[in-house]
């Protein structure tokens, strides 16, 4: 089984855990949002990539979900020290070395689909972990500051810095026009069997990852199941701040006003949680194949059990 999955940070890289526990066997293609990506103390930090690679490789801090399990924050202090900011982004001397390897492989003419595949050989995450893009796209928010009115910032500062803490009036993915997809994306979702969304960031993750042009077509076009599992249960994201970028792109915050969001063109089948089982008629309305199922990811068992259920529906939908 060939299975492609769309994928942002933490929501993506456990339900991908869960994902290999249910398909042992399957050939899993990720995609993985760069729109994230930001550039910091002269290094490119990709955030998404980097939380697939380290969940999957057994390097993550658990409790947080980002970042190094054994963590230790000297370089940090030390930049801080000397006056050099920003300190609201937390990189740990571990995470450093990622970054500065990265860094200096694009520095020297690789493609950040070949750094990628670099970084992995050392993590084995167990599937083939693929950028959107290995062009520049970086994810802007509209906001309204105190000092210099309305303006855009990186999603980083909006999503870290300022903790969402105040309305956002759009979202950008700034580059993504001119973008195209990495070296096999498009083979990969031509030659699959099954196509995932998990519980991401519909806006922010999965979202800007549709948004180079070129991915969202040919998932549309390559004739096989595409199904998703609803971030948003019993009116509120289950982790992060969802509701305030669905609500920038005019979403209610609803498991049934995300799936159609997606829109029966894209996605065929939309697993919803057990709270949200009022719903189910509303998506099947909009053309879309649902079923109630609990989506809380406790651990390994229950997201490998959400995943056989994705699978699933895919089933389903195909017959």
């Amino acid at each position: 089984m060939r299975i492609v999955v769309l994928a942002g940070g933490i929501g993506g890289a456990r339900f991908l855990r869960g994902l290999l526990s249910a398909a042992p066997e399957a050939d899993i293609t990720v995609i993985g949002n760069t729109g994230d990506d930001i550039h910091l103390f002269g290094l490119k930090v990709c955030p998404d990539l980097d939380t697939v690679m380290y969940t999957l490789g057994g390097g993550i801090h658990e409790e947080q979900g980002w970042g190094r399990t054994d963590e230790s924050f000297a370089v940090k202090e030390e930049l801080a020290a000397y006056g050099v900011g920003p300190e609201w982004f937390g990189l740990g001397d571990r995470d450093f070395a990622t970054h500065i390897v990265r860094t200096q492989m694009l520095g020297a003419g690789y493609p950040l689909s070949a750094v990628t595949e670099a970084l992995c050989a050392r993590w084995q995450p167990g599937v083939r972990l693929l950028p959107m893009t290995d062009d520049r796209v970086e994810t802007h928010v509209l906001v309204d500051t105190e000092d210099e009115g309305r303006k855009a910032v990186h999603f980083q500062e909006y999503w870290v810095r300022l903790r969402a803490s105040v309305p956002a009036h759009a979202v950008i993915p700034v580059g993504a026009e001119q973008s195209k997809p990495a070296p096999g994306v498009l083979d990969a979702i031509a030659a699959a069997d099954i196509v995932l969304f998990p519980p991401s960031n519909p806006v922010v993750s999965i979202g800007t990852i549709l948004s180079v042009p070129g991915i969202r077509e040919a998932i549309a076009d390559a004739g096989v199941p595409v199904v998703g599992l609803s971030p948003i249960v019993g009116g509120a994201p289950v982790r992060g701040m969802a509701d305030k970028v669905l609500t920038a792109v005019g979403v209610e915050t609803t498991a049934a006003a995300v799936a159609q969001h997606y829109g029966s063109g894209l996605l065929d089948g939309w697993l919803v949680d057990t709270a949200d089982a009022g719903s189910v008629d509303e998506v099947e309305a909009a053309g879309i194949r649902c079923r109630a199922i609990p989506l809380m990811m406790t651990d390994v068992a229950a997201t490998a059990r959400m995943a056989a259920e994705a699978l699933a529906l895919a089933e389903a939908v195909r017959l």
